[in-house]
């Protein structure tokens, strides 16, 4: 069968399969009840944390016996957030609460009727504990309700800890210095946590602080939180945690801490003859100095990337440049400080569209287009003094070919106004190439209501900025967003636009000299004692002009999502897409897209399995239109995790694109395991490649955290070119590094 006509074949039968799915679907929901929604009176609870001598501070073992534990507050009351909001538990969950002069002391008994169905999961670092059961920690020092620190438990002991940004953005890779055990019982499985004073940010004269519990029972897809119940809110939002009161009377010591590495490094290129080992040393470190029990100044010298993972490996089929997200830990450690603007860029963390026009983006810190470069030195400025939430940065790169070394900076400071809201500014300067004088101000407010008619949640936030750049000249970019994410009805807006001469050097702009009008409306049902638990039908729509308001794109979308009890779902959309395209571009295989308007409409299918079980299966695909001809983009993930020990992550897409001035196909495969000796001790690989560049990169990270912040890590990448059945390697690198750190 020829090509083009196996091409054709394979559209037809996917329209007819997913016009299928749809009245299978459809037909299958006739049997389904409503379920009654929990009330909105919301009454926030509160306890009060219990003091101890140090004397009398409980070994942290994973075993309760402790005297101490006898005279903890106790809090046994949860109510279902998920599959059956405002209800009881299936399960009973005893959480105990002490502190001394230097810790916080958590003790949970997850006692369970099945244990023998108890999901461990992973024993990783910061692995996916989502998929276990566990208990996560919500700790809001400065009683924002709107950022936390989130610290994760799960019954094989795996511990993850996070920041919670905005009530909207999860940020897993911040890290800091706790410890935790967890031991298994006859009847469920127990935990044990305590978490240095020093190891968070506060203000000593606040002694109520922001607090809530979760826990998963993962086998049962159910979730269960002390507060915040509300199925509206995500899980990152504690704007409804509850109040921890009495704390005080705290030690920090000096509120020194210094970390230093020594790093033995070694580089070989394989496509220079000759080239040796490379073998080099280097040291470097960072001092962490609380000025204030809030406020934390950071001191690095020649910060160590090396275990920073492989990026997203991803091939463009548009006209604009993608978005790759900040991996490295150093800078990731207080973004929360520098966010900026609200929903007009926390829609989606990871997509271009919701980043565009972003001031401050720290990926443009230490790479310069595309190369690495090292840093030699940087100071940090974070927390909150006199009220006002401070993020300030500023680092010194080395020289390049190019330029000598550049000073870049950036300074955020908020202020926080009524109940929930917030106001601010921003303000950046330098340009990593160091070849224009590039700074940028801007202006922003986050108005929040969680008691907006009702109980129900409103969010406006709004933000003005304006670019100064030698290269260009001034420009300005503005927005606004709105939210109102509730239940049944909820939906949100987001209009945004930007200045053609809008260039933030340390920002994110890929698309400039715009309007953009985005956002959703959705009703969301759920169903009790049936399959099915969620229905959501809904719309989406995008709309961009340039700023003489004349038509560039659009993409506007209605669907439907069903999630059953245990956590299977599907999603079904119907997406019309239309493009205005000014001039020629090139698609990968230098495929021409030539200027004209194009509309044409797409099924998406989506299907996301039971992350609970031993595998798990995320697929998608997109059908069967592109500009003026076909195209069939195919996703899959596989996910094995048999027990805690091991993960296997294999992940591939497909694209076949057919236009009448050329085809392309485009295969992208990447594998991510890890393999866990004990909590705290991991290996973890990774492998990826696309046709298109043909390039393959590998990645092997080895870390051992025997001392909460004491590490060896050793890890080796290799890159290579696969041009046909020939393999051809380009570079292999090692390091080993040692991490101490001293707490003063």
């Amino acid at each position: 069968m020829p090509k083009a006509l196996r091409f054709s074949f394979m559209v037809c039968a996917l329209r007819a399969a997913t016009v299928g799915g749809l009245w299978a679907f459809a037909t299958g929901l006739v049997s389904a009840q409503p379920a009654a929604s929990p009330g909105s009176n919301f009454v926030r609870p509160i306890a009060a944390a219990v003091r101890i001598d140090v004397s009398e501070a409980p070994v942290i073992d994973g075993n309760l016996s402790d005297p101490a534990w006898s005279k903890a507050t106790i809090i046994d009351h949860f109510t279902q957030k998920r599959p059956d909001p405002g209800t009881a538990p299936t399960e009973r969950t005893v959480l105990r609460i002490l502190y001394d002069e230097n810790n916080l002391y958590f003790a949970v008994y997850a006692y369970d009727s099945q244990p023998d169905q108890i999901i461990a999961g992973t024993m990783q670092r910061d692995g996916p504990l989502g998929a276990a059961d566990s208990i996560v920690l919500l700790i809001d020092p400065g009683l924002t309700r709107r950022n936390a620190y989130g610290f994760e438990v799960d019954a094989s002991g795996a511990r993850r800890d996070e920041l919670e940004l905005n009530n909207i953005i999860e940020l897993p890779e911040w890290d800091t210095i706790w410890t935790a055990r967890t031991r298994r019982v006859a009847d469920g499985w127990v935990a044990e946590i305590a978490i240095p004073f020093r190891s968070l940010s506060y203000d000593s004269a606040q002694t109520d602080w922001g607090f809530d519990i979760s826990r998963r029972l993962r086998h049962k897809n159910e979730r269960l939180y002390w507060s915040g119940f509300n199925p509206t809110l995500s899980f990152s939002d504690v704007s409804q945690a509850g109040t921890l009161t009495g704390i005080g009377d705290i030690r920090r010591g000096l509120g020194l801490d210094v970390q230093v590495y020594g790093a033995l490094r070694a580089k070989h290129d394989w496509q220079v003859p000759g080239d040796g080992a490379g073998i080099s040393f280097t040291a470097g470190g960072n001092a962490f100095y609380r000025i204030t029990p809030a406020l934390t100044n950071t001191l690095t010298v020649n910060p160590d990337f090396s275990d920073a993972p492989l990026d997203v490996r991803q091939v463009n089929t548009t006209r604009f440049s993608l978005f790759t997200p900040e991996t490295r830990d150093f800078f990731l450690q207080d973004v929360a400080a520098f966010e900026f603007g609200g929903r007009n860029f926390g829609r989606n963390v990871n997509d271009r569209d919701s980043n565009n026009g972003r001031p401050f983006f720290s990926r443009n810190i230490g790479l310069v287009r595309g190369v690495p470069v090292s840093l030699v030195v940087g100071d940090k400025l974070s927390g909150q003094y006199g009220g006002f939430d401070v993020g300030a940065l500023s680092v010194l790169t080395d020289r390049t070919p190019t330029s000598p070394g550049q000073v870049l900076s950036v300074v955020r400071v908020t202020h926080q106004v009524f109940a929930e809201s917030k106001f601010g500014f921003v303000l950046t300067d330098g340009d990593p190439t160091g070849l224009t004088r590039n700074s940028v101000g801007g202006v922003d407010f986050q108005y929040r209501d969680s008691n907006w008619f009702g109980g129900n949640v409103f969010q406006a936030d709004t933000y003005y900025q304006r670019s100064f750049s030698s290269a260009v000249g001034n420009d300005d970019s503005v927005a606004l967003a709105l939210g109102f994410p509730n239940e049944p009805w909820g939906g949100d807006f987001v209009f945004k636009q930007i200045g053609a001469k809008f260039q933030p050097a340390l920002g994110f702009v890929n698309r400039g000299d715009i309007r953009q009008y985005q956002g959703s409306a959705f009703h969301l049902t759920r169903y009790r004692g049936t399959y099915l638990h969620e229905l959501e039908p809904g719309i989406e729509y995008q709309f961009v002009t340039d700023l003489r308001d004349r038509l560039e794109s659009r993409a506007n979308d209605i669907y439907v999502r069903a999630q059953s009890t245990i956590g299977d779902e599907v999603t079904l959309k119907l997406v019309n897409s239309h493009e205005n395209v000014p001039a020629r571009f090139a698609l990968p295989r230098n495929v021409p897209v030539h200027a004209g308007r194009y509309d044409w409409t797409n099924i998406d299918a989506r299907l996301r399995t039971f992350d609970g079980r031993i595998v798990s299966v995320g697929a998608d695909i997109v059908c069967c239109s592109f500009y003026n001809g076909s195209s069939v983009d195919a996703k899959i993930r596989l996910t094995f995790r048999p027990n805690e020990f091991f993960e296997l992550i294999p992940n591939y897409q497909a694209t076949f694109i057919q236009l009448p001035t050329g085809n392309v196909d485009i295969h992208l495969l990447a594998v991510d395991s890890v393999i866990n000796f004990v909590p705290g001790m991991q290996l973890v690989l990774q492998a990826q490649f696309d046709n298109i560049s043909r390039s393959f990169g590998f990645s092997a990270r080895y870390r051992w955290e025997y001392e909460p912040g004491n590490e060896i890590f050793i890890g080796v990448g290799h890159s290579a070119l696969i041009p046909g059945t020939i393999f051809q390697s380009k570079t292999t690198q090692l390091s080993i590094r040692l991490v101490h750190i001293f707490r003063f």
